[in-house]
């Protein structure tokens, strides 16, 4: 039985990284902050070592923890989920994505216009998405025209209410946004499909149906790679999404952590031999570190923490989980961006000693590394695995 499990929780960052003042983040902290903060008390991440990996205000550091521990360095150029996620398969980004601090260009909008017979679009700017929802949502019903906009993030985003436009006609938009519009220098990491119901002064995106174009990602990656070896790929939550629908036997679309950890739970329950789990829990970024919510975050984290000894107990002796994140969301900074930061990194290999130091590895990809080793196909993608280090020892 060899199974493998990557655990990703959305904007789980542990501190700014060295060339963090580059992205505008000098001094990010996620964790570091919400510990502060709230007070947040997390016995069971404890008992792994999370406390281990650097001081927290409420987390310890203990003697045995029962997982390996360290934090791990972005080297692709960006924060975003796609950089971040691909970096953890293996997919390394010689330069970011483009950005759109001012909003996009005028050919740009003429064109996603032009395309579709549309009379133009509305906002256009940087914006949070429940801001400009709220602020452009009544000129959206009376107009009928969509809701552009973008973040500091590498996104053409789209929302439109859903009695507005319905929602396959919002998706075709996307899709023909991806396919004709942001393309070759223009070429973001996601276009994503923002529905959203609701009453003026009342409005709420609508999260379940959100849709993420992704671009194709690059081959050989960790999935592709696995697959050509006969091992079956599952994703659970926007994992799919983030790698345009590539590299999967099978996706589970999640509305929240507590079902994309029973998602978890049920595929560990299932025993399938030679297969490989990714998964992303997004409440922590979506809902409050974009938000500006510490205590929700922190809340967010004990709901995770709840459901970690019932993913041990279903561990097995050769089984590997890795528990990381993707990149930071300070919900204790000045903005509402995801922050530039190291991400920690929690090894449980029931096989191995347990409680060794990682220390500060050289690049996300260990990850993917790691989980190709215990497949046993080493040496095919960029970084050094932690499993060759922990069977060692």
């Amino acid at each position: 039985m060899t199974r493998t499990f990557l655990v990703v929780i959305d904007g789980l960052g542990i501190g700014a990284q060295e060339d963090a003042a580059g992205y505008g983040d000098s001094g990010a902290d996620t964790l570091g902050n919400v510990s502060r903060i709230t007070k947040v008390h997390l016995p069971n991440f404890e008992k792994l070592g999370l406390g281990n990996i650097r001081p927290l205000h409420s987390v310890n550091h203990i003697d045995t923890p029962v997982a390996s521990y360290g934090k791990m360095r972005a080297v692709s150029a960006g924060k975003d989920s796609t950089s971040g996620h691909w970096e953890l398969a293996g997919i390394h980004l010689g330069r970011p994505f483009p950005t759109y601090p001012e909003g996009f260009p005028r050919h740009i909008i003429d064109q996603f216009c032009k395309g579709l017979r549309l009379r133009g679009v509305l906002c256009n700017l940087p914006y949070s998405g429940t801001k400009v929802i709220e602020d452009f949502g009544h000129e959206h019903m009376k107009s009928g025209l969509p809701i552009v906009y973008t973040s500091a993030d590498s996104v053409f985003q789209v929302a439109c209410h859903t009695d507005v436009v319905p929602l396959e006609m919002l998706y075709e938009w996307c899709e023909y946004a991806r396919e004709h519009v942001m393309v070759g220098e223009h070429a973001v990491g996601r276009v994503i499909a923002r529905p959203f119901g609701g009453v003026d002064g009342a409005f709420q995106r609508i999260s379940e149906q959100r849709h993420d174009y992704s671009l194709m990602p690059p081959e050989p990656n960790l999935m592709s790679i696995l697959q050509k070896e006969g091992i079956k790929t599952f994703s659970i939550g926007k994992i799919i999404d983030l790698f345009a629908g590539q590299g999967f036997n099978q996706s589970y679309p999640t509305k929240s952590n507590a079902e994309g950890l029973s998602r978890l739970l049920s595929l560990m329950s299932a025993n399938i031999n030679k297969s490989f789990t990714f998964v992303n829990l997004i409440d922590t970024d979506q809902i409050y570190g974009h938000r500006q919510d510490p205590e929700g975050y922190a809340a967010c984290l004990q709901e995770i923490d709840r459901s970690i000894p019932a993913i041990y107990r279903k561990l097995s002796e050769d089984d590997l989980l890795i528990i990381t994140g993707d990149h930071g969301n300070d919900p204790a900074d000045e903005s509402t961006d995801h922050t530039r930061e190291f991400v920690p990194v929690l090894v449980i290999h029931k096989g191995s000693e347990p409680g060794i130091d990682l220390c500060t590895r050289g690049t996300f990809s260990d990850a993917a590394a790691t989980v190709l080793e215990v497949h046993g196909f080493e040496n095919q993608l960029p970084g050094m695995s932690f499993f060759g280090e922990l069977r060692k020892r």
